[in-house]
């Protein structure tokens, strides 16, 4: 059986930036180990004679045309905004913490 270390599930929570009580951790260690041991019973099955796919949809997708049309203004855009500066939203940095 494939496994995932509490250790893993730590490292991909703080990646992710979810704080998880270590009840949390525990229970998701055990369901992705889970979900691994069902991945290698999937790659167990012969896909001989199967042809590759690009998508798992029909070839004939239901597009629209793509026609311009006006655009919201820009302070009805920002105006229920926290926070905006010359024209652009303002959002926290998470990147560089």
């Amino acid at each position: 059986m494939a496994s995932i270390s509490q250790k893993e599930v730590e490292h991909v929570a703080q990646l992710a930036r979810l704080e998880l009580a270590e009840a949390e951790k525990a229970r998701f260690a055990e369901q992705l180990s889970h979900i691994l041991t069902y991945v290698d019973h999937l790659q167990a099955v012969s896909t001989e004679g199967v042809p590759p796919t690009a998508s798992v949809a029909s070839e004939e997708t239901g597009l629209r045309e793509d026609t311009p049309r006006e655009c919201l203004p820009l302070d009805k855009a920002l105006a229920n905004a926290p926070e905006s500066h010359d024209g652009f939203f303002v959002v926290p940095k998470i990147l560089g913490k």
